[in-house]
């Protein structure tokens, strides 16, 4: 009689949606890290009081908290919409959001701002990330009678 047992972790499929949920939510904490982190960079709260930082008036204000909402929402978005919607409204920013965090980490190299760089390369790699699992979603085939 063989006796020899291998214990193995129990695990289950995680849906798709829920994935790229749990994806979005990271980015949108890396956001929210980046720039907290950014407050502590030299000469950037006294710009900030001063009103001389790059969000210096309320149009361009306004147009960052557009922009940053957007990864917010896809955390909802991403569970709620019927999975055409979704696939398509994920690739599209998905890859966007891979673009605009590739930019700025190149642009963005500094000491002072290295983190902001690791900050941005890690946003790129969940992005893509997000791109990817769409185009891997799981297809259901449906018989035509």
């Amino acid at each position: 009689m063989n006796t020899n047992k291998t214990e193995i972790l129990e695990d289950f499929k995680i849906n798709v949606k829920v994935k790229l949920a749990m994806l979005w939510a990271s980015v949108t904490f890396f956001y929210i890290y980046g720039d907290y982190f950014e407050l502590y960079v030299p000469n950037k709260v006294s710009g900030i009081i001063s009103g001389t930082s790059m969000l210096d008036t309320p149009i361009k204000l306004f147009l960052a908290s557009f922009l940053l909402a957007i990864p917010a929402l896809m955390v909802g978005l991403s569970v709620l919409l019927k999975p055409s919607l979704n696939k398509r409204l994920n690739i599209v920013t998905g890859s966007f959001f891979t673009a605009i965090m590739l930019l700025i980490a190149v642009t963005s190299i500094s000491e002072w701002r290295a983190f902001y760089v690791f900050y941005a390369i890690v946003e790129s790699v969940l992005t893509a990330v997000i791109v990817w699992y769409v185009f891997k979603w799981p297809k259901q085939y449906q018989l035509n009678h």
